[in-house]
């Protein structure tokens, strides 16, 4: 059996579990069991495939029947420039995500050296991207989940910060109140009742404590702020990102707190996505 055969293999059977992305998935579970990029494997698709290769891509085949993200399939998900290593203790970095590093960068000179706090770092991939091209700056970055820190740690050290970040088991709640220049976050904002309604590779793989926020969806949102208004100096800038519909009520939120709105960018989608406000009182 050739590369060509293999991908027309695994994307068949994809195909079957109604796996919209059946082709480009089975290319690049084929070129994660080949140790190559997808776009070597497409260039000798008539190279033939060793049956302990095949037999291995039948294997995570079988994962992704099952709906399993390729992120954790492979362990590793790429954000903004770089690449992360996930796996299902922590969410997977999400494109819309890029627009909180995206905003702090707009906010930031180069050579500045500003604090940070990140809420939830997950594996990291927000604060370490902030940091690898605002190399001055120090951060701190909370998480309650002890499997996540190990994650984001790890990923730290993979791109060289592991000494520009002081990572901490314990929820925002219990942190001692140091003044930052920056807060940044993406909470948990989506209600018990939509979380049934989510995909099933989010849904049965995903981190559910990284997903669920109360009846309302806004239960960390509405923590964050609170705790935010005692953490933040006076002009700091609160940076996060919300869910579908939840931009005006946060934004009440926000002002009730002492904060200004500086703006709220939308997704890709046109989704309201992530809020930049500045504490002034």
């Amino acid at each position: 059996m050739n590369y060509l055969q293999a991908i027309k293999f695994g994307s068949y059977k994809l195909k079957l579990n109604n796996i919209e992305s059946h082709i480009l998935d089975s290319e690049l579970l084929l070129s994660f069991v080949l140790k190559s990029s997808r776009e070597q494997i497409l260039t000798k698709l008539n190279s033939n495939i060793e049956k302990n290769n095949f037999e291995e891509f039948k294997k995570i085949l079988s994962r992704r029947e099952k709906k399993e993200p390729i992120a954790y399939i492979t362990n590793k998900k790429e954000f903004w420039k770089n690449n992360f290593y996930v796996n299902n203790h922590v969410l997977i970095p999400r494109p819309e995500t890029e627009l909180i590093v995206e905003e702090v960068l707009k906010n930031t000179e180069i050579n500045s050296s500003k604090s940070f706090l990140e809420v939830g770092t997950g594996s990291g991939c927000i604060i370490i991207s902030i940091l690898k091209e605002r190399v001055r700056c120090s951060a701190t970055a909370i998480d309650i989940c002890k499997k996540a820190l190990k994650i984001a740690k790890f990923n730290a050290k993979m791109h060289h910060l592991k000494n520009n970040i002081n990572f901490i088991n314990i929820d925002i709640d219990k942190i001692q109140d140091n003044k930052y220049d920056f807060i940044v976050s993406n909470p948990p904002y989506i209600n018990k009742f939509n979380l049934s309604r989510l995909d099933k590779s989010v849904r049965f793989f995903e981190p559910y404590v990284a997903l669920e926020a109360g009846i309302d969806g806004l239960r960390e949102i509405k923590k964050l702020i609170n705790k935010s208004n005692k953490l933040l100096k006076i002009n700091g800038k609160l940076i996060f990102e919300i869910g579908k519909y939840q931009s005006a009520i946060v934004k009440n939120i926000l002002k009730k707190n002492g904060y200004y709105i500086n703006k709220v960018i939308k997704d890709i989608s046109s989704i309201p996505r992530v809020i930049v406000s500045t504490r002034i009182v």
